[in-house]
């Protein structure tokens, strides 16, 4: 028997303590013969990032020592300011990014007496994307320089395994240089190629990136070269060579991000002069479907190689995840209904696939699938969905401003306790992802169950310039950022309200970081919404062109249409220039020390709505950067949050988590 309670005002079981607490963030999958690898960033360690091992007894546990600065690891990298792969494993042999340090550390595992073993100087030098080289006694590594003026100089280099570049940089050779940015070294199965990705500002790495492939000589510098694919108005990503020492990699050239095999390389272990000359690439599976994900991160995983005749990959259609094998001699799809959709890396070993993977009962999970039987290896939580009613994901699209259509994912309320009155609609909150370029994807994600199983509903928006759904869809966005993104948001809402399945007179839009700025102009183009939270979000993109860092420095422009930082273009697509079309409340929640939105986004917009005598609150949290780590921060926002929409709706839950928050010039 259900109990009747106002939609918004359920007791939940999911509280911000079960979120910090009970829960891990899962990332950078990876396997080494029987072993796999994982980090784990834990928001109840100050969002340290930690690497796991389970061995082939089935074992886990924290596989590194203390630093010798007897500091716990934190395998974690900045370059690019949004890091990804942070460490590579090898025959046992592990290499790790430190953030405690910046530095990179090698250990043994059949040597652990050694203990973690300085490859790199101290310094404002960062390294990330390794691949091991262990017979040139090397790791590959994308370094990015920050000591000289100016931008840091990113370049592929080649760092002794033998700790002699711990205190002098002379030993480290320097591979590719010249370009603005260099990613994914891959080594080929017999040592005798090196592959690599490079661009160019202002192009991003899914705009027009460079597939590279060289002779690696024995002291492990490069001799013949050749451009295989992209940097004609197209991208690649995810080099992998196969056991035969083919190499197959994305491309969307076709307009959605397809595979495809590079044939021709001499036989494994053989040099020729000429070999260059004789590489044909060619589609391997044309579908409209995705095969990889915009690499924000280093070391993006969507496939590898299952065995001497198939892939296994995951893929993207109409947003929805898949995972299936290809044949490499023909392309043909086998698809595995194996109940869980990849949401990250996918790895093999020996016929063993291993991928991060969720499903609508089951926080995100390492799990291995093993001749169809899938076995969990390690889950992000030990919350029992079944305690709470669960509100599964519902796939919609609606129609924008101009006659196209746009996607989400709607969840109702779903409480195992509670229902809300007869007649009465519940109040809507729109999430709106980052990127722009990133996606929501459908799942078991207790950030959304925390609010549904209050009585909230709430809509995912992949608005035009998501991915998943092909190149057109995402490059639409160009020249509109802050119209389409906005305009999609707002339809969304409004779809939802006309047919009837949330309360139009509550309704809120949450973002962050570039879903921020989408929720800020949907409140200044809209009053649909009664509420907005914006999370480290932009206000000022004037201001942001002039701030921001070196791997984004193009992108604005590209995105706005604008020539520059002082194009009026940028003002007039800045949230801050139009607090006057602002009628609803506004949260805004920020880091301190974040290095890709300035603090100083969050308190302008502040002080420019406080000041008009709107409602708004503003919090400030001391040492977050952009991304909450930790615990105690992440509690908060949530408290803060709840709170906020509690007061402006004159919700009454009464439940004891709800913080303390003062919103500014609210009248009740």
């Amino acid at each position: 028997m259900s109990t009747i309670a106002p939609f918004g005002t359920w007791p939940s079981p999911i509280t911000p303590g079960t979120i910090t607490t009970r829960t891990v963030h899962l990332a950078q999958v990876r396997v080494d013969g029987a072993d796999t690898y994982w980090v784990e960033q834990r928001a109840s360690q100050s969002g340290r990032q930690v690497l796991l091992r389970r061995d082939g007894d089935g074992q886990i546990g924290e596989v590194l020592p203390l630093t010798p600065a007897d500091e716990l690891a934190d395998v974690r990298t900045r370059v690019h300011e949004y890091g990804g792969r942070a460490y590579a494993v090898e025959a046992g042999i592990i290499v790790i990014s430190h953030a405690g340090d910046g530095r990179l550390y090698r250990y043994d595992v059949a040597h652990r007496m050694r203990g973690l073993v300085p490859l790199t100087i101290y310094g404002d030098v960062r390294h990330g994307d390794l691949e091991i080289d262990t017979a040139r006694g090397v790791v590959y590594a994308v370094r990015e320089d920050h000591r000289g003026p100016g931008a840091p100089v990113n370049s592929l280099v080649a760092i002794p395994l033998d700790g002699s570049a711990a205190r002098d940089d002379a030993p480290v050779r320097t591979l590719v240089e010249g370009t603005d940015f260099v990613t994914s070294p891959t080594l080929s199965p017999d040592g005798e190629r090196l592959a690599w990705i490079t661009w160019n500002l202002p192009d991003m790495p899914w705009d027009n990136a460079v597939l590279h492939v060289g002779d690696l000589l024995r002291d492990a510098t490069l001799g013949a070269r050749a451009e295989l694919d992209g940097g004609q108005g197209y991208s690649v990503s995810e080099p992998r060579w196969t056991q035969e020492g083919e190499l197959v990699h994305a491309s969307n050239a076709s307009g959605f991000w397809n595979l495809y095999r590079t044939e021709g390389f001499p036989p494994l272990g053989s040099r020729r002069e000429d070999w260059t000359g004789a590489l044909r690439t060619r589609p391997l599976h044309p579908a409209q479907a995705t095969f990889t994900y915009p690499a924000w991160q280093l070391g993006p995983h969507s496939f590898d190689i299952l065995d001497g005749e198939h892939l296994i990959a995951s893929w993207a259609r109409e947003g929805v995840r898949h995972l299936g094998t290809i044949r490499l001699a023909n392309g043909e799809m086998e698809e595995w209904n194996v109940g869980w959709q990849p949401v990250g890396n996918v790895a093999s070993n020996s016929g063993r696939v291993v991928m991060l993977a969720g499903n609508e009962l089951e926080l995100p999970s390492i799990v291995e699938v093993r001749n169809g039987t899938v076995q969990v290896l390690r889950g992000s939580g030990e919350f029992a969905p079944e305690d709470i009613g669960v509100s599964f994901a519902d796939p919609v699209s609606w129609e924008t401003s101009d006659g196209d259509r746009a996607h989400g994912f709607f969840y109702p309320p779903a409480s195992a306790t509670h229902r809300g009155p007869d007649g009465e609609l519940p109040p809507l909150i729109v999430n709106v992802h980052g990127g722009p370029t990133s996606a929501n994807h459908a799942g078991y994600d207790l950030g959304v169950q925390y609010w549904t199983s209050r009585g909230f509903a709430y809509l995912d928006v992949n608005y035009r310039g998501s991915s998943g759904y092909g190149s057109t869809y995402r490059t639409a966005l160009n020249g509109k950022w802050g119209l389409y993104d906005a305009d999609d948001v707002i339809a969304g809402a409004r779809h939802l309200i006309d047919t009837g399945r949330v309360d139009g007179a509550r309704v809120a839009v949450r973002g962050s970081s570039a879903g921020g700025f989408t929720a800020l102009n949907a409140l200044v183009r809209s009053e649909v919404f009664s509420a907005a939270t914006s999370v480290f979000g932009v206000a000022d993109l004037s201001q942001l062109a002039r701030t921001t860092h070196k791997f984004e420095s193009g992108y604005i422009n590209r995105l706005v249409g604008a020539e520059g930082a002082d194009d009026p273009l940028m003002a007039e697509r800045s949230p801050i220039h139009h607090v006057e079309d602002i009628h609803a409340p506004l949260l805004l929640l920020q880091g301190s020390e974040d290095s890709i939105v300035p603090a100083e986004q969050a308190t302008a917009m502040y002080e420019a709505v406080r000041d008009r005598g709107l409602p708004v609150a503003l919090k400030v949290f001391p040492g977050e950067g952009h991304g909450f780590r930790l615990a105690a921060n992440i509690h908060r926002a949530l408290e803060f949050e709840l709170s906020f929409y509690s007061q402006v709706w004159g919700l009454e839950g009464g439940e004891e988590e709800r913080g303390q928050l003062q919103v500014e010039n609210l009248r009740g």
